[in-house]
């Protein structure tokens, strides 16, 4: 799956370029993200609302960095259909309930939760809801809230459930990554285990299909 996240910089034509690109270098699938500022965070230059030091951004406010790099909504059917106009499938990580009525409207065949959703156990039980396959990324997760994710799915009765080793660190350092959590929440869960990969490179990836990534 190839992650477009903001790398279209809020131009239409560079997503097209994005999304052949992954169809070009082998990938299966393309996913946007599906968010506005006002459901991510506050309009406001308290420090807990900005980009702390060490980032890219640092000192920036998350609300500025959010509305600068958003994918705008009517973009998404139209890109949808490109994707799938070349084989590929596309869908989306939604971040508030808003959003996940949008991307059922634009029938998306999957949803993926963000790292930093994962806790957020309403908006993982509306999803689950849809009846569609869902991947959880486990980037800021304790075991203990990895447990209750997937207990939120399965409580609906939606059992197509994929789970995504992560480190919410952009980029990624190699020896952080952990990836022998990947066999271990195999063991755990008896699901579908892939990675999401903030590293630079392929090694971590070509790693962790050795043990046992699927995604």
């Amino acid at each position: 799956i190839a992650e477009m996240s903001a790398n279209h910089n809020q131009d239409f034509d560079q997503a097209v370029k994005i999304i052949k690109a992954a169809k070009y270098s082998g990938a299966d699938a393309i996913k946007l993200q599906t968010a506005k500022p006002e459901n991510l965070t506050l309009n406001c230059e308290r420090p807990e609302f900005l980009v702390p030091d060490g980032s890219l951004w640092a000192n920036t406010k998350l609300f500025d960095l959010y509305e600068q790099t958003c994918m705008p909504w009517d973009w998404q059917p139209k890109l949808k259909n490109i994707a799938e106009s070349l084989g590929l499938d596309c869908f989306s990580s939604p971040f508030c309930f808003e959003s996940v009525d949008f991307l059922k409207s634009i029938d998306v065949p999957v949803y993926k939760v963000a790292s930093f959703e994962l806790v957020d156990t309403p908006l993982i039980e509306f999803i689950a809801k849809q009846n569609k396959p869902v991947i959880l990324s486990t980037g800021l997760a304790n075991l203990a809230e990895i447990d209750d994710a997937v207990r939120t799915v399965k409580a609906t009765g939606n059992d197509q459930i994929a789970l995504l080793k992560c480190n919410s660190a952009y980029p990624s350092p190699p020896e952080e990554m952990n990836l022998r959590t990947i066999p271990h929440l195999n063991r755990l869960y008896h699901l579908p285990v892939g990675l999401s990969d903030h590293t630079l490179g392929s090694s971590v990836a070509i790693a962790a299909v050795s043990l046992g990534a699927c995604i």
